[in-house]
């Protein structure tokens, strides 16, 4: 059953729905509602007073798509490249980022260990090591420190 949304409170009901089920960025929520058939004037209206009453916040999506990612074992680069597609301000992920006071060798240890979790013996597996984790978004001189066995 397809919802019209012709009407503030439409709009606002769909939002809210939205963002109960997850955080979402401002430019992902316009683009969720356009395809829902809301107008751009009515999703303005509605994303405005989201934001001013709290309940739509960049600042709080950032944090919690850095935590989820990381967790999930995505390296700072790939991160950051994910927020950048969905529209958001380059200073506004480095300011997530570095609030999230992640270790990323950490991280990377971690991601490593679970995946191989023994140091490559030969060009190819080093090579086969470190296209997985370059992949997975870490930075290579984090990645090469980690295979030849410097990141202690």
């Amino acid at each position: 059953m397809a919802m019209l949304l012709d009407n503030p409170a439409a709009v606002r009901r769909v939002a809210m729905d939205l963002l109960a089920r997850r955080e979402h960025g401002r430019v992902e929520l316009t683009r969720k509602l356009r395809q829902r058939g809301a107008t751009d004037e009515l999703i303005d209206a509605a994303l405005d007073r989201l934001a001013e009453q709290g309940l739509l916040s960049e600042a709080r999506y950032l944090h919690s798509f850095v935590a989820s990612r990381a967790r999930g074992g995505h390296g700072p680069l790939r991160i950051r490249e994910e927020l950048a597609q969905r529209g958001l301000p380059r200073d506004a992920i480095e300011q997530a980022l570095n609030e999230a006071e992640i270790d990323w060798n950490e991280q990377l240890r971690a991601v490593w260990q679970r995946k191989f979790g023994q140091l490559p013996v030969d060009a190819r597996e080093r090579a086969q090591q470190g296209r997985f984790l370059a992949y997975r978004g870490y930075p290579l001189d984090l990645i090469g420190r980690l295979l030849r066995g410097l990141d202690d």
